[in-house]
């Protein structure tokens, strides 16, 4: 049976690439050498993919940003192309944007989301249906676990473990201040520090090297280096 590809002739594609059925491989694309491009895949123009690269069936890679009418993004310019490095596993449906650029050894796991102007580490994993919003920068070997969302403009720094359904957010008007977009300021999580299941992290808050805050805690204030937080609002845990 012919499979019904389209693989521009301008795509570079390395040795030993195994390419499925339904995908769409366009212009000035780059696929290293013995990558496993799955079905129903789309990766656009100009994306460059590393060596040993697994990507899963119905993903999308290199996709540019779309606005709502009332978005206070209003920048119109094309992204530069994603980029994507050697050894990486990408799950199935999932979605990164055109400007985004993940490390080597990442685990992307099934159905999440990884926005423009990201950038991540190596050997970080991030879980199924985790969403990671625009302009983030997300260290080296960090766990975030399913279902987490990491809101717009916030810095994870290495070996960082964000548990499963954590909230972070970055608007502290809740969307109704006209001027928000000069006041957003994304959440900081500080080298080794870890966040409970669950928990929520009110905008620009910053969490401590190697501090922990625990399950289901909301973050109201900084949390110093080393410390243990938790309650609603967190506050220090006394032995």
């Amino acid at each position: 049976m012919m499979k019904m590809n389209y693989i521009s002739e301008k795509a570079r594609i390395g040795q030993n690439v195994i390419i499925g059925y339904f995908t769409v491989i366009e212009d000035d694309v780059e696929i290293g050498d013995n990558c496993v491009i799955g079905n129903n895949v789309t990766i656009y123009k100009g994306s460059i993919i590393g060596n040993n690269v697994r990507i899963d069936d119905n993903v999308v890679i290199g996709k540019q940003p779309m606005r709502a009418a009332t978005s206070i993004f209003k920048d119109k310019q094309q992204k530069p192309p994603c980029k994507i490095g050697d050894d990486c596993i990408i799950g199935t449906s999932t979605v990164i944007y055109a400007g985004c650029e993940i490390g080597k050894k990442c685990l992307i796991a099934d159905l999440a989301t990884v926005r423009e102007d990201v950038v991540i580490g190596d050997m970080t994993i991030v879980g199924r249906g985790v969403a990671i919003e625009n302009y983030c920068k997300i260290g080296s070997k960090c766990k975030i676990e399913t279902n987490a969302y990491i809101t717009a403009y916030s810095e994870l720094e290495d070996e960082v473990f964000i548990a499963p359904c954590v909230a972070t957010s970055n608007d502290n008007s809740a969307g109704r201040d006209p001027d928000r977009f000069s006041k957003m300021k994304g959440v900081t999580v500080k080298r080794k520090s870890r966040i409970g299941v669950n928990a929520t992290i009110l905008p620009g808050k910053v969490i401590g090297e190697d501090a922990f805050v625990g399950a289901g805690s909301v973050v109201t204030r900084d949390v110093e280096d080393g410390k243990i937080v938790v309650g609603n609002p967190a506050r220090e845990f006394m032995k």
